[in-house]
């Protein structure tokens, strides 16, 4: 049986993120080939990475919904060579807002849910991870991707996304999924600006402390390239590992990265500090 990962006995997971996409706000159109998406979670999968996240349509600022056949069409094959060559402890995530691709994706051999819309998009998302008894990863989000940085607005953003996230989880359970299938991110990058991501990263410890288990997902983010700056979101690798380590160090069990060799050494780094305190 598939589960989240518990908080404090084992090192977090790197979850390796493979666009099958041709608009993703970094790597877009590299891999929407099956081989060459093949070959690259491979690859990811050699330098550490515990999880392989695959999704087919770009949550980007600024993009538009894909439908659900064209998301299929994109994620499926890779889901069944991936199954078929890799190891079971290697597990594979759908990135998708959609029961029905996350179905299809499950079926093709996928172990988690990633949704970005917390089961907001479709409401048939809960239930599905109840019924299959799946991990699902529960994120916050302002507004739709496509209009989601027009203006966020917050009184209190770490207040707030906790609320909306402890409201997702009630929602969750309600539907049927088991507490210990459960896991929120805190949405960096998504509704947020400049000053609410640095706040929410700064506050990583309140959403480590109020429920499930944590996944970051900060790599080659704007907030990033604004702080350090650095134009080139693929130059960005030190930038995620300064938030990997900082997330390990508040708790965080997960973090979804572009960058897999680097953010590994970073993580185990730091969790070796964690365990000697």
């Amino acid at each position: 049986m598939k589960s989240t990962p518990s908080r404090h006995d084992t090192p977090p997971l790197i979850m390796g993120i493979l666009n099958v996409t041709p608009d993703s706000f970094s790597d877009g159109g590299r891999y929407s080939d099956t081989a060459a998406a093949v070959q690259h979670a491979l690859a990811m999968i050699d330098e550490g990475a515990d999880i392989i996240d695959i999704g087919g349509e770009s949550t980007r600022p600024g993009s538009r919904a894909v439908p659900d056949p064209e998301q299929e069409r994109r994620v499926i094959p890779v889901i069944q060579r991936l199954r078929e060559c890799v190891s079971r402890s290697t597990q594979l995530s759908i990135d998708t807002t959609s029961a029905r691709v996350a179905e299809a994706a499950l079926d093709a051999g996928a172990d988690w849910i990633n949704d970005t819309s917390a089961g907001r998009d479709d409401p048939a998302m809960l239930a599905l991870a109840a019924d299959r008894s799946v991990p699902i990863v529960l994120m916050h989000r302002q507004g739709m991707p496509e209009a989601m940085q027009q203006n966020p607005c917050y009184a209190d953003v770490v207040a707030e996304v906790r609320g909306f996230l402890s409201a997702r989880i009630e929602a969750a359970l309600a539907a049927g999924v088991a507490q210990n299938k459960i896991l929120t991110d805190p949405g960096i990058g998504f509704g947020k600006t400049l000053e609410h991501n640095l706040a929410l990263m700064a506050g990583l410890g309140e959403f480590v402390r109020f429920g499930p288990p944590v996944l970051l997902g900060a790599s080659r983010k704007r907030v990033l390239s604004t702080v350090c700056r650095e134009p080139d979101l693929t130059a960005l690798m030190p930038a995620t590992c300064a938030t990997t380590t900082i997330g390990v160090l508040a708790g965080v069990r997960v973090f979804r990265v572009h960058d897999v060799a680097g953010n590994r050494q970073a993580a185990d780094v730091a969790w070796a500090v964690r365990r000697a305190e």
